[in-house]
């Protein structure tokens, strides 16, 4: 090219979730059969929409203002809905309508979030991190992404001392990243530990942003805190979705709410850009943010949440009783979400281990592929190879640490057992090679 047409943070755009699957569908052209065990799709795993959930999207299908456009930050009608419950949860920050934006999916709302900051502007992150907030993060800056750590041996909760040294030292930083429920760890944060990292923004002026797609999907004896309860006067953006909840990922409809907009000029200039990038591409979906009010308004949906909550903290129960007494791991119980994290033991993993594969073709491509990954990768191909089980390397949620992560989404109680067993009989397998 005449001009080098390729942006500094290109290199940074990885999603290790999805870009598994290329090696995945190798494999299984060459004759595996592929369970997939790498993405949160509650409905490619077997769980349907609720009944009524599915009447009332039928319902909205016969309104003609469900195919037409809506208001560029989404339709007025949801977003006082949303507005309301975000002020009826008591003491805390208060809204108005016009604190929501909605977006085409939570991952279209990352890219506008960072995309729209000074390229000199860093947001620090967890690590493990979750990709989609990793690499756009990075690739608006063109470096790496700045990270904390969260903590494998006390229960993957974010480390208090690397926050505030990362921030007292690096004095790009302008904001930090929350998730609670973590993906890909499951970790659910006490109120304490939250207020803790608000007096760090608040001690050297910075934003927060809080990914809550997952904040109604929290086990029992695990807070259930939205940002609003906890942010006191910090600038803040609190990002939410319908994809796990309903659940309906197909549906491409997440919000911000922006939490105290006007204690700061400068980052309500910022978010008053946010909705100027919305306007050049008109609106998001209309349907799914017509849903909401419907769907979220009725008397059934707390019952809702709660069965799967409990779903999902009964299939936990079951993952750890499957790696109890496996010296090779260091396993937490997620207190939400539905992923579940094994980290392997430090020392524990070598590029010599493998697991044996029958048919020459298949041993063959991943004896190719392991050559120079980490070595978890290297387990997670072999695991593929060997039994055709698809997880994610925890190394490529930007993590020291070697592991992975599954899913808890197997809905088919006999296959879920079958999974759990093979890889905890993998794991014994791989360590003893």
């Amino acid at each position: 090219m005449r001009r080098n047409i390729v942006h500094e943070g290109a290199k940074n755009l990885s999603y290790e979730i999805r870009e598994i699957v290329t090696v995945a569908r190798q494999i299984r052209d060459l004759g595996r059969q592929i369970t997939w065990e790498n993405i949160g799709d509650p409905i490619e795993k077997g769980e349907e929409l609720n009944p009524w959930i599915r009447e009332i999207l039928c319902d909205l299908l016969e309104q003609p203002a469900s195919y037409g456009y809506c208001d560029t930050a989404g339709v007025r009608e949801t977003r006082e809905f949303l507005a309301g419950v975000v002020n009826a949860r008591g003491n805390g920050a208060k809204i108005t309508p016009d604190d929501i934006i909605f977006f085409n999916g939570i991952g279209d709302a990352v890219a506008k979030v960072y995309g729209f900051l000074k390229r000199e502007a860093r947001v620090l992150g967890p690590s493990p991190a979750y990709s989609t907030h990793s690499s756009a993060e990075a690739a608006h800056s063109g470096y790496e992404h700045v990270t904390y750590q969260l903590d494998p041996y006390n229960g993957w909760l974010p480390d208090l001392y690397d926050i505030r040294n990362k921030v007292k030292y690096n004095d790009s930083i302008a904001g930090i990243l929350l998730l609670s429920p973590d993906n890909p760890t499951g970790a659910v944060y006490p109120r304490g530990l939250l207020e803790e990292i608000v007096k760090i923004a608040q001690e050297y002026n910075l934003f927060m942003i809080a990914d809550e797609i997952y904040t109604h999907i929290v086990y029992e004896g695990n807070p259930r805190l939205h940002m609003s309860q906890w942010i006191d006067d910090v600038p803040a953006i609190s990002m939410r979705g319908i994809s796990k909840e309903y659940p309906w990922p197909g549906a491409r409809c997440g919000w911000i709410e922006v939490l105290n907009k006007n204690r700061d000029e400068n980052f309500a200039t910022y978010v008053d850009s946010l909705l100027a990038a919305k306007r050049l591409e008109v609106c998001s979906t209309t349907l799914p943010q017509m849903s909401i009010p419907r769907v979220m308004g009725d008397a059934r949906y707390p019952a809702h949440l709660r069965h799967r909550a409990q779903i999902f903290n009964q299939r936990a129960e079951e993952a750890m009783a499957a790696f109890r007494g496996c010296d090779a791991v260091v396993v937490n119980k997620p207190g939400g979400a539905f992923y579940f994290t094994v980290m392997f033991k430090d020392g524990v993993l070598n590029d010599r281990q493998r697991l044996h594969i029958e048919e020459p073709p298949i041993r063959a491509r991943i004896e190719n592929l392991v050559r120079n990954v980490t070595p978890d990768k290297r387990f997670v191909y072999y695991l593929m190879g060997a039994y055709g089980i698809v997880v994610v390397p925890l190394t490529g949620f930007q993590c020291a640490h070697e592991g992975f992560r599954m899913t808890l989404l197997e809905t088919d109680d006999a296959k879920r057992a079958w999974i759990l067993k093979t890889i905890r009989q993998a794991i014994e397998e791989y360590v003893a090679s």
